[in-house]
């Protein structure tokens, strides 16, 4: 990153090792092993370095951004983080727990569910055919982002935000659009030697061959919401976006397939933060309410439909209707 050391500039790290390790990049103490904490400061860390991310330092920002989600992901995997850690000179008998929680176990220690609750979700989704996964979030005890970060647990597989993600533009023109749709997937970057992929679920050998084929190199695979996945290959894939790549072909070598020249994606808009989606869902529901009441009042201080309640409350729920559809549309995404 030329001109500014933005090591020293944005996050304070005292001169020395350039790249710094991944506990002093994170403000971590060395050979830190609480999820929580890692990935609390990597929140913090996403977004104080957005701020900078305009202007002539955006190409430094954004690779900033990618190294501090390496760098969290590369610790929040228990197997990764005991190869890492050993790297930098960790004796044996550190790390993470190696007892993977499962969904109920987890969200239980976490306190977000409740030690009885666990035989009611269990024949919840035994009824239904889910997941707990699912289970706790259609029975609304549990968001969907804690949900999914207790399956990443029980998997022993990373969690990530990809509203904290920046994909690389080279890694997405090589995967194309129907195949990304059909595994609820997002690549993202390279990361030592693999190819970081966000993933619904546990990824299926076919994905697996597919990344390998197209990149030349094995997948590392992270989860996320899938509702965050589908939303951001509608946003990166979108029409006009980029160039479909041709189709793989396996040469049985593990070299990189040529792909054709990408067309260069126009850059994304920050995603909003949950926060702001939180206040903007609560703003539309205040419209959508006055409209509805709105609708109702004036047609019947006017006389049109005096004395026909039917009336009077299909036409208001109607009117309100058409409100949400442009609020969701234009302001509530």
């Amino acid at each position: 990153m030329a001109d500014i050391d933005v090591y020293k500039e944005w996050l304070g790290i005292p001169e020395g090792d350039r790249p710094p390790d991944h506990y002093t990049l994170l403000r971590l103490v060395q050979f830190e092993d609480d999820v929580d904490k890692i990935q609390n400061n990597y929140r913090k860390l996403n977004a104080h370095v957005r701020k900078y991310a305009t202007g002539q330092y955006l190409k430094q920002s954004q690779d900033l951004l990618n190294e501090l989600a390496k760098a969290m992901l590369c610790l929040t995997d228990p197997d990764a983080k005991r190869e890492y850690d050993a790297s930098q000179g960790r004796e044996s008998g550190g790390g993470l727990d190696d007892q993977p929680d499962t969904v109920l176990k987890f969200l239980v220690g976490k306190e977000l569910i409740k030690q009885a609750q666990v035989e009611e979700i269990q024949r919840f989704a035994e009824a239904r055919g889910l997941s707990d996964r699912d289970a706790v979030v259609q029975m609304k005890l549990v968001k969907s982002g804690a949900a999914t970060q207790a399956y990443a647990a029980e998997l022993r597989m990373p969690f990530i935000d990809l509203n904290d993600m920046l994909p690389e533009d080279d890694i997405l023109d090589m995967l194309p659009k129907q195949v990304v749709k059909r595994h609820t997937c997002l690549p993202l970057f390279e990361d030592r030697g693999k190819v970081l992929v966000a993933c619904a679920d546990e990824p299926s050998p076919d994905l697996e061959d597919e990344i390998r084929m197209r990149y030349g190199m094995p997948m590392r695979a992270a989860l996320a919401v899938p509702r965050s996945i589908q939303q951001a290959i509608a946003r990166y894939y979108a029409p006009g976006e980029r160039s479909e790549p041709q189709a793989a072909k396996s040469t049985g070598k593990n070299t990189k397939t040529a792909k054709p020249k990408p067309t260069k994606a126009k850059p994304a808009a920050d995603p909003m933060s949950p926060e702001e989606q939180g206040k903007r869902q609560q703003i539309s529901l205040i419209i959508i309410c006055w409209s509805l009441i709105g609708t109702i009042m004036g047609l019947n201080l006017s006389g049109a439909m005096a004395g026909n309640t039917f009336g009077l409350v299909g036409s208001g729920l109607l009117v309100a209707g058409i409100v949400a559809g442009v609020l969701k549309l234009t302001y509530w995404k």
